[in-house]
């Protein structure tokens, strides 16, 4: 039997995939909107941006939100936003850094500017996801990725950490478990685990003083080994004191 949380959170992203839908419908990226054709496409492609809901075969959707240099970044994505969304829950997006740059394509479009219709329609689908995510035991997209997609897309950590946080079930630990063992590296080099655009060091200490003070616990009840659990506590210590602890791991940067 399916558990209720993952009942109420599958039909809450349905109605958010069904809100991008109904609220992008009919659009279009501009009429003189272009790209380099030795590096995005040909006119043939192009020209099926700018008809409205119309399938793009997964290799175009890929170079079109991928693409950096749009005119209207905003209209463009808007125009592939319901393809776009259903890929990124089913896990069928092609990536060569991550989920990061997902984020980075909304945060291009700078989609919180957007008409209100449109933006809760973009707020709501993102909650809606990670939401899902968190209490699927086995999502298409594991929450470590889908955390730097919606934290860059929103320009914050904090939302989806609380999130997390009072999300206390066995999937979302086994997530935590998952994430942890993905970030410790990164987080004992005092790096942030994937590429943002800004504010690198404020967002790995939100990630790494979270990590310290919630996942232990959590960890434990989950059965992660202590070697885990030893390197994240020793991302909540500095300097010599991390380097020369007994459980140091070794790595090297």
């Amino acid at each position: 039997m399916t558990d209720p949380d993952q009942q109420s959170a599958r039909r809450r992203l349905d109605a958010a995939l069904n809100g991008l839908t109904t609220t992008f419908r009919g659009m279009t990226a501009r009429p003189d909107e272009h790209n380099c054709e030795c590096h995005w496409g040909g006119p043939e492609e192009l020209a099926l941006l700018k008809v409205p809901d119309v399938e793009l075969d997964p290799d175009l959707l890929r170079r079109t939100w991928q693409a950096t240099d749009w005119t209207d970044h905003a209209a463009v994505l808007r125009r592939i936003l319901p393809q776009f969304g259903t890929a990124l829950v089913d896990g069928r997006i092609e990536l060569f850094f991550g989920m990061a740059e997902v984020g980075h394509s909304f945060a291009r479009a700078d989609w919180r500017r957007w008409p209100a219709r449109q933006a809760g329609a973009v707020r709501e689908f993102l909650h809606a996801w990670w939401v899902r995510t968190l209490t699927e035991p086995q999502p298409a997209v594991p929450a470590y990725e889908v955390l730097a997609a919606v934290a860059e897309a929103s320009a914050t950590l904090t939302p989806w950490l609380g999130v997390w946080e009072a999300l206390d079930t066995a999937p979302a630990d086994a997530q935590l478990a998952e994430a942890a063992a993905r970030w410790e590296y990164d987080l004992l080099g005092d790096e942030l685990p994937w590429e943002t655009r800004e504010d690198a060091e404020d967002r790995r200490a939100e990630l790494a003083g979270w990590l310290v003070r919630v996942a232990p616990p959590r960890l434990r009840s989950h059965g992660a080994p202590e070697e885990l659990l030893h390197r994240v506590r020793l991302i909540g210590v500095t300097g010599a004191d991390r380097w020369e602890d007994p459980h140091w791991p070794g790595h090297r940067y």
